[in-house]
């Protein structure tokens, strides 16, 4: 027991294996195992059979075949790209008629949370018969879920600006948790002030987004940090229509982001899945 190496007898060693579209893999320690539909900023995205998603840190402790293998970035490519995927990294499917809407929602906080949702989780979201609405605030979030009133088959998932402990949003979210449904509510969020700042600097051409003073208004010091017009709403329009331009796939965004959104689509949908398919 004590000769060198005895730690390492009779273990598997782990092979390199580079990642490519559709590997199918599996990372033990949490049981998912999945398609390889991409991967960026050190994570790979992990699809199954269920279209859902899950992200982990690209390296060792996968298995293929059961056999351990440590995914590596291909050389001279940082990022995973495929003509049959939609912007969120799902596998495109045939054509379909319009869907009944589940009557499961998601609710965003704010109109550039909604379409930014929309951009890049638009086809998932038809797909699967989800309705996304937007709120114009969440102070009175309370009232806005008893009047939705969640239940099996019937739930509410919400997506809320700044969701860190000690803020405003984290004590309205509490609220909501004491407030009797349960099982069928999820309230997540971001860390950012906006959500603006969920779309990466770099997909705009920054090295890091600008620091605003916390007694200015957000996007309007965001564009005056930036040298853009920032003077009234119409000026805050276009300057998130330009953001918003620049953004065409999940690749584009915060992976914290990416992984709360599909949460909350795994959540409303979970109900409704076809567990034949």
């Amino acid at each position: 027991m004590l000769s060198t190496g005895w730690q390492q007898a009779g273990r598997k060693t782990s092979r390199d294996l580079p990642l490519e579209l559709d590997l199918v893999v599996e990372e033990p320690l949490s049981g998912f195992c999945g398609a390889v539909v991409g991967w960026e900023n050190g994570l790979v995205v992990l699809e199954d059979r269920h279209a859902k998603r899950r992200s982990f840190p690209v390296g060792p402790g996968f298995l293929l075949d059961g056999e351990p293998v440590a995914l590596r970035i291909p050389a001279r490519q940082g990022t995973a790209r495929a003509a049959d995927r939609t912007a969120s990294g799902s596998r495109k499917g045939e054509a379909e008629s319009a869907k009944v809407a589940l009557p499961s929602r998601i609710y965003v906080e704010g109109r550039h949370d909604a379409e930014l949702v929309e951009k890049v989780w638009g086809d998932d979201l038809r797909h699967v018969g989800v309705v996304v609405e937007f709120l114009g605030g969440i102070d009175d979030l309370v009232g806005v879920v008893d009047e939705f009133r969640p239940e099996p088959s019937r739930r509410l998932g919400v997506l809320v600006d700044h969701l860190v402990p000690g803020s405003k949003e984290s004590r309205i979210a509490a609220q909501v948790g004491r407030s009797g449904y349960g099982d069928y509510v999820m309230i997540t969020g971001h860390r950012f002030i906006d959500v603006w700042n969920a779309v990466l600097p770099v997909t705009v051409g920054l090295k890091a987004w600008p620091a605003v003073p916390r007694d200015v208004d957000f996007k309007k010091g965001t564009l005056a940090a930036l040298g853009q017009p920032h003077r009234d709403q119409a000026d805050i329009a276009r300057g998130w229509q330009a953001i918003l331009g620049r953004v065409r796939s999940w690749r584009d965004l915060d992976p914290r982001f990416n992984t709360e959104v599909e949460r909350l689509i795994d959540f409303v949908t979970q109900d409704h899945l076809d567990t034949d398919s």
